[in-house]
C-alpha cells in the first residue's frame, strides 16, 4: 500500500499562487462525494502561501511557504472527531462531508489552521490531497501539476524509486517538518525552510568611496571553536546563511593593513549588521 505525501522545496517557490488557483479551479463548485463537498468561491485557502520577509534595510529576503493540510500521522483533527475525520490506508486524511456536518469545533483542532468552515453547507473542509484523482490512478495532485517551478512533488514516500523519495534522499540534510513543535508527524515534507542569516558590509575608513572586495569575515558561536569563514564580494557585502535560531555569535571583520573589528550578533531573527568600518593600523 502506498503512503502518499508532498515534498515542498521552498527555494523553488516564487509565490506565484498557481497551486492555490489550481486548487480553487478544481474544487470550487465541484462536489467529489463521498470525499468532499464543493469548496466555496471565497473564504477558503486549502493551500495558502505564507510570505516570510526577513532581514532589514538593504539586506532583505522573501521566502514563500505553501501550507496545506499536512495529512498528519498523529492528526489532531482525527483525535478531535474520530469517525467524522479519518485516515485512509494510503495516509490521506479525509473529513467526511456527511459525518462532519455541524462540527465546527474541528476547525480549532488543527494547529496549522488549514481546516475551514463552510457555513453554506454546514461542514468543515480542507485539502484532500486530490484523493478523487489518486483513486482514478492520477500521478499528480492539481497543485503539484500546476506548479511552474517544480517546487512541489507528489508521490509515494514508501517507494524508494519514486521522484519524491529520491528528492527527499538527495536533500536529506535539508528536509524538515513545518512547525515540528506540534508533534503531529506530517506527511508533507519541506526542504530548505527559511533560517536566519547575518549580513552586512565592510568599509575602510580612509577609502569609504571604494567597495572593498576580499575582506575576511568570520563567524563563531559564543563558546564554540567552529568558525564560519567568508570574503566580501565586489560590493563589499558578506552573508552567512542557514544559521540556527537563538544563537549568539561573534562576527569578526578584518583586512590587510587594518585593525580587525568584532560585533556580537544574536540570531533571534535574520540580522543586517550594516556597515562595519575598519581603521588603518
Amino acid at each position: 500500500m502506498p503512503r502518499f505525501a508532498i515534498a515542498v522545496d521552498v527555494d523553488k517557490c516564487t509565490g506565484c499562487h498557481a497551486c492555490f488557483l489550481a486548487c480553487k479551479d478544481e474544487y470550487a463548485g465541484n462536489d467529489y462525494l463521498p470525499l468532499t463537498a464543493a469548496q466555496p468561491n471565497s473564504g477558503h485557502q486549502w493551500i495558502r502561501i505564507n510570505e516570510i520577509e526577513h532581514g532589514s534595510g538593504t539586506k532583505v529576503k522573501v521566502d514563500y511557504i505553501p501550507v496545506m493540510c499536512q495529512h498528519c500521522e498523529d492528526a489532531p483533527c482525527i483525535n478531535a472527531a474520530p469517525g467524522a475525520v479519518y485516515r485512509r490506508p494510503d495516509g490521506i486524511v479525509i473529513i467526511d462531508p456527511e459525518k462532519a456536518k455541524g462540527h465546527k469545533e474541528i476547525v480549532d483542532s488543527c494547529p496549522y489552521r488549514v481546516i475551514y468552515w463552510n457555513p453554506e453547507k454546514n461542514v468543515v473542509q480542507k485539502c484532500t490531497l486530490c484523493a478523487h484523482m489518486v483513486d482514478t490512478g492520477e500521478k499528480q495532485t492539481r497543485c503539484t501539476e500546476a506548479c511552474p517551478t517544480g517546487a512541489m512533488i507528489f508521490g509515494d514516500i514508501d517507494d524508494a524509486g519514486s521522484r519524491i523519495s529520491q528528492l527527499l534522499a538527495r536533500k536529506r540534510g535539508l528536509v524538515e517538518d513545518f512547525k515540528p513543535e506540534f508533534g503531529a508527524q506530517p506527511l508533507v515534507k519541506y526542504i530548505g525552510l527559511p533560517k536566519p542569516f547575518i549580513a552586512g558590509e565592510v568599509l575602510l575608513s580612509d577609502r569609504q568611496s571604494e567597495c572593498i572586495r576580499g575582506a575576511r569575515v568570520t563567524l563563531r558561536a559564543k563558546g564554540d571553536s567552529a568558525i564560519f569563514d567568508t570574503r566580501t564580494d565586489c560590493f563589499g557585502d558578506f552573508e552567512f546563511k542557514g544559521l540556527p535560531r537563538d544563537t549568539e555569535y561573534i562576527l569578526r571583520a578584518e583586512h590587510t593593513g587594518y585593525s580587525a573589528k568584532e560585533v556580537m550578533v544574536r540570531t533571534n531573527a535574520s540580522k543586517n549588521v550594516g556597515e562595519i568600518m575598519l581603521d588603518p593600523k
